[in-house]
C-alpha cells in the first residue's frame, strides 16, 4: 500500500484551526484515525480539537453547528461502519456522505472524510492504522488541501 503522505503532502496552512468531530462505536479503530490527524495536524501545524458523537450518522449534524461557531476552518470526520446482516449500514454510510458533502458544498465547509465503510473490522483496522492505510491522516491532509484553497480563493489567486 502506497503511503498517503506521497498521495498528497500536508498542505502549508500553519495556525488553522481544525475541529475532529469523532464517532468511537469502535474505539480501537477510532483510536487510530485520532493519532493519524493528530500528526497530519501537528507537520501542518494545525490546532486541532475534538469533539465526540454516539455514531457517524450525527458526525454532519455536529460539524454544522460547529460550523456556525466560525470558530475552525475546517472539519474532519471520523468514524467507522461495518456492514451487518439489515439494511441499517446503507442508510448510515449514505446519509453521513451525503450529509458531509451538502455541508461542504452549500456551506463551502473544508471537509476531510474519515468514516470507514468496511464489511469486516479487519479491513478497518488495516485502514485506521497510522502505519498502514492512515485514513485518519488522509482525512487531515484533504480538509487542510481545501483550507489551503479556499485561502487561495479568498486572496483572488488563480
Amino acid at each position: 500500500m502506497k503511503d498517503s503522505a506521497e498521495k498528497f503532502p500536508v498542505a502549508n496552512v500553519a495556525g488553522a484551526r481544525l475541529l475532529m468531530v469523532v464517532a468511537p462505536y469502535y474505539r480501537g479503530i477510532a483510536d487510530h484515525l485520532q493519532r493519524g490527524a493528530e500528526a497530519a495536524a501537528d507537520e501542518a501545524q494545525a490546532t486541532l480539537d475534538r469533539v465526540f458523537v454516539p455514531g457517524a450518522f450525527e458526525i454532519p449534524g455536529a460539524i454544522f453547528q460547529a460550523s456556525r461557531t466560525k470558530a475552525y476552518d475546517g472539519f474532519l470526520a471520523l468514524g467507522c461502519v461495518v456492514r451487518g446482516e439489515t439494511s441499517h449500514y446503507d442508510y448510515v454510510c449514505g446519509e453521513s456522505a451525503r450529509g458531509l458533502m451538502d455541508l461542504s458544498i452549500r456551506d463551502g465547509l473544508a471537509i476531510g472524510y474519515g468514516i470507514l465503510t468496511v464489511e469486516t473490522l479487519a479491513q478497518a483496522e488495516q485502514r485506521a492504522d497510522p502505519a498502514r492505510g492512515d485514513k485518519g491522516g488522509e482525512a487531515a491532509r484533504a480538509a487542510l488541501a481545501m483550507i489551503a484553497l479556499k485561502r487561495r480563493f479568498a486572496d483572488g489567486a488563480r
